[in-house]
């Protein structure tokens, strides 16, 4: 007589086994979880907070952008008409120089702007972004910038009055933008901004040093 078989009992250890495991894969899921909400959450912030941190229309940064960039322009077109008119080598260089360097870092200041969201030029008036500047604009001219008479002038001179008027005006032109880059780094914290504005101050006066020697052989000739 076979005896009959009966089912054995569920093994306690494998429940236990199997109910062990259920918390682990649950905990692991909800870690896994929170990783891709946290890692949502953070490529969110990396996108919008730089955005919050861009200077604003009404800032520093912008109103210093905005008037080196006109004031540079100035400089740019003066160092063309000595670079193409004058016939001395040292001058011709110095033109070539004082033009490229400019033009290049007007490019560098539009590109932050429009990088910004904000316009290359603004509403505010000129040195508005500097505390206590209203004396500082002669006649709507930012400091050392020719008037539209220098500039006239000077398109019509030739020779030796050529070169003495471009020296002469560039030296002005630079020491006015020496003051406004100053003012830029000491009132800006934005790191583009002060490393453009240091760069200015070094060049400037470095050339301003050139034109005082440049200028005393061509007056003396």
């Amino acid at each position: 007589m076979i005896s009959e078989v009966q089912p054995s009992a569920p093994d306690a250890s494998a429940d236990a086994s199997e109910a062990g495991g259920a918390t682990p894969r649950r905990f692991g899921y909800l870690a896994v979880a929170t990783l891709l909400v946290g890692l949502i959450l953070g490529i969110g912030t990396g996108l919008v907070v730089p955005g919050l941190r861009h200077p604003g229309d009404d800032s520093v940064e912008a109103g210093f952008l905005r008037d080196m960039s006109t004031h540079h322009a100035q400089a740019v077109e003066m160092a063309m008409i000595a670079h193409a008119g004058s016939t001395n080598p040292e001058i011709v260089t110095l033109a070539a120089d004082i033009a490229t360097t400019q033009q290049g870092q007007i490019g560098y200041m539009q590109s932050w702007l429009r990088d910004w969201d904000l316009s290359p030029t603004g509403t505010a008036e000129p040195m508005a972004w500097i505390p206590g500047s209203d004396g500082s604009i002669v006649n709507g001219l930012m400091p050392g910038m020719a008037t539209p008479e220098q500039m006239a002038a000077l398109r019509k001179a030739t020779g030796k009055d050529l070169d003495v008027q471009f020296l002469t005006l560039m030296r002005a032109h630079h020491v006015g933008g020496v003051h406004m880059a100053q003012e830029g780094v000491e009132l800006s914290d934005n790191e583009n901004v002060d490393w453009i504005a240091e760069s200015m101050v070094t060049a400037q006066q470095g050339e301003i040093q050139l034109i005082d020697s440049l200028l005393k052989k061509a007056q003396a000739s």
